[in-house]
């Protein structure tokens, strides 16, 4: 029996407009709060917070199923959106309101998060000492409307502010891994590559899972990151394996591709930048209306009694018939 309990979560990372997105709207993930904390004032206005003088830092509150977003997880995400290493604030924004740290809400999230941040100090990621702190949780204070899911409504201007503040090109600089187009060759088929690395598009109803219907997950060729699952795949009559959702939207990015005088929408990885195939709005009406066209040489298939060997077990949730 699945336990629904569900866990708070707590993290300073800057800005707190930059840290609700990486988590909103994830599988397990029931809500993000932008908020305050670690301070001594009472109801704290964002001015205030921001006038350095309440010793509350920019946070957000994640509430969570541990059973499907598990806590390691949500570590991991958010190491990846900060700079550890700056102790002064964050990027572009300076003062002790956009230090950064992790707040624990009990005896087993301390010892987590203290292991994670060991794993990080020792994998040689920084060339700086890891100055994240990591604190008991204390009163957190809900910041005002206009600064919730700011990502969502003010897109544009939050766009410009991500770029503009340094934090987009850090994480790209920091965390992404250069390809090897030498090794891809000899990793990949000739088809495989064509579609991941050039944006091929393989030939419909003579490729691999256009017609494949085992239970299982369908994760990128080359990266191993978790795509799509059996439960979302359907037959769209088009020839190539189609689905109505992913897994998990941050596994999954989208770009506008003209080529072919088309304007279509084109899907590819987030951590490989394999091209995938695009997404189509002709979808299932009432399993949301979307219709993600993928190509099979980008995608590799594992059953749903191998993903615990390989690595899969916290997605088994996905086929868990009490969630």
């Amino acid at each position: 029996m699945v336990n629904n309990k569900l866990e708070k979560a707590t993290f300073a990372g800057g800005c707190f407009w930059c840290m609700v997105e990486p988590f909103d709207e994830r599988p397990g993930i029931h809500g993000v709060v932008s908020g305050y904390t670690g301070g001594t004032t009472e109801n704290p206005t964002y001015e205030e917070v921001c006038s350095n003088t309440t010793g509350h830092v920019e946070a957000v509150e994640i509430t969570f199923d541990p059973n499907i977003f598990s806590y390691e997880r949500l570590l991991d995400v958010f190491w990846r959106q900060i700079d550890p290493t700056d102790p002064n604030g964050q990027f572009n924004d300076r003062g002790e309101s956009y230090q950064t740290a992790i707040f624990y809400h009990n005896q087993e999230q301390k010892e987590i998060a203290e292991k994670s941040k060991r794993q990080l100090e020792e994998s040689g990621k920084f060339n700086k000492p890891i100055v994240t702190e990591i604190v008991p949780s204390g009163t957190f204070y809900r910041a005002e409307e206009n600064h919730q899911d700011y990502y969502k409504k003010q897109s544009f201007h939050y766009r410009l502010y991500k770029k503009g503040s340094g934090r987009e090109d850090f994480i790209k600089n920091q965390w992404s891994s250069d390809k090897d187009k030498t090794e891809l060759k000899k990793k990949l088929t000739p088809v495989q590559y064509k579609v991941t690395q050039e944006s091929g598009t393989e030939t419909p109803y003579q490729n691999e899972y256009w017609d494949h219907e085992e239970d299982g997950i369908y994760v990128d060729i080359v990266s191993g990151e978790p795509l799509f699952s059996s439960n979302e795949k359907y037959d769209a009559g088009c020839g190539w394996p189609s689905f109505t959702e992913p897994i998990d939207k941050y596994f999954v990015k989208e770009n506008v591709d003209t080529a072919h005088g088309m304007t279509r929408t084109e899907v590819r990885s987030t951590e490989a930048d394999s091209h995938l195939g695009h997404v189509f709005e002709d979808g299932p009406r009432d399993r949301g209306g979307l219709r993600y066209c993928m190509n099979s040489a980008a995608m590799r298939f594992i059953p749903k009694d191998k993903m615990k060997d390989e690595g899969y077990e916290h997605l088994s949730y996905i086929f868990d018939d009490n969630k």
